[in-house]
């Protein structure tokens, strides 16, 4: 007998429209579907932009007669060039004594850096001091007290430290070499030498120094006495039967030394050529009526440079580094300038100055490159 189901779900036709949760009103309207207006419902008038006024300038017053500074600010200053082929474009400096020429961009710039070396000095910073304390640059004295009231210290080290020292004592005697229009050292004589700086501290800053005086000491073997004047003048005024024999010698010392020998050669070729001649004084600078004595002497140490900006002159530096430089150049041994431990090489007028005071009377002269 078949099971009647019963059906406990059914479906209605979904044909009513869904009632609204809320009552509707009256007052709203449902929206229209027409987006656009009808041709009819257009305005007559057309939608154009206003036009904006014009900004107008006021034209700026004119600047009176007498009132310039609106004028100079938009015109730059005219000068006015002119050929001058009479004025040289070689141009020496008072103050370096250096030659170079005016309107060059490169000699401007070498003398530019030249003379505020040669004036002020170098600077000795902070990564050079770092280094220095590696590689063992001693310091032979400290706290120095100046004649001005300043403060300063003496090193030494040799001349083959390289690194950054070594960079700045090349530029330093490039400095030198042209201060004192002096040839460069050779690597031969640098082997030999020691290198003795001054460092000056500046004013209220401990750790900036700038190196103002500098002397190179070389181990020598031999040196001539420096005559005096009362020699020099003695020979100078030989007797009228002497004259003749005198005024070849010199002229031969003079042609000799032109020739940039060593002292030992202009000895020689004087008794070679003329035998009969005693030997004169031999001089080194007429210009400074310096004359030396042909017989070599032994001497331990020359100074081939010796070099202070010219902004810290008469401060007693030169002297100091001379006297540091024989106390300490030889160790264990002090060597005394008026004993003729210590020579120098042909010195300008400055040098000799310092030569007589420091020297007293006992300071000699050397060739460099005689002595190596």
């Amino acid at each position: 007998m078949p099971v009647e189901l019963k059906r406990t779900y059914s479906t209605r036709a979904a044909t009513k429209p869904l009632l609204p949760s809320s009552p509707t009103s009256e007052l709203t309207s449902p929206p229209s579907l027409k987006r656009k207006r009808p041709f009819a419902d257009r305005p007559t008038q057309q939608n154009t932009p206003t036009k904006k006024a014009r900004r107008t300038l006021k034209a700026e017053p004119k600047p009176k007669p007498g009132d310039k500074s609106k004028d100079s600010s938009k015109q730059p200053k005219l000068t006015q060039l002119h050929f001058s082929l009479d004025t040289p474009t070689l141009r020496t400096c008072p103050l370096c004594d250096l030659s170079y020429t005016r309107g060059a961009p490169d000699d401007e710039a070498l003398h530019k850096a030249h003379c505020a070396r040669v004036q002020r000095g170098l600077e000795w910073g902070k990564e050079e001091q770092r280094e220095a304390v590696k590689v063992g640059v001693e310091e032979l004295q400290s706290n120095v007290k100046l004649r001005n009231g300043g403060r300063g210290r003496v090193i030494c080290f040799r001349p083959d430290i390289g690194g950054k020292i070594g960079a700045k004592l090349a530029v330093l005697l490039e400095t030198i070499r042209l201060a004192l229009s002096s040839p460069s050292l050779s690597p031969a004589v640098l082997r030999r030498s020691k290198i003795y700086l001054f460092l000056l501290s500046a004013p209220g800053i401990s750790t900036r120094e700038k190196i103002v005086g500098c002397v190179v000491a070389q181990r020598i073997s031999t040196a001539m006495a420096i005559a005096r004047p009362a020699e020099v003048d003695a020979a100078l005024s030989s007797p009228s039967s002497q004259t003749q024999s005198h005024s070849s010698a010199l002229e031969t010392e003079s042609s000799v030394s032109s020739q940039s020998t060593p002292f030992s050669s202009q000895v020689s070729s004087l008794s070679s050529s003329s035998p009969s001649v005693p030997l004169s004084l031999l001089p080194v600078d007429d210009s400074t009526n310096l004359y030396v004595h042909p017989q070599p002497l032994p001497t331990p140490m020359g100074i081939p440079r010796l070099f202070v900006s010219s902004e810290h002159r008469r401060l007693g530096i030169a002297s100091r580094l001379l006297s540091v430089a024989a106390e300490t150049f030889i160790l264990g041994c002090p060597l005394s300038p008026a004993r003729g431990d210590v020579a120098f090489t042909q010195p300008t007028g400055a040098g000799k100055a310092v030569l007589e005071a420091w020297g007293k009377g006992g300071v000699r002269i050397y060739e460099e490159e005689g002595n190596i």
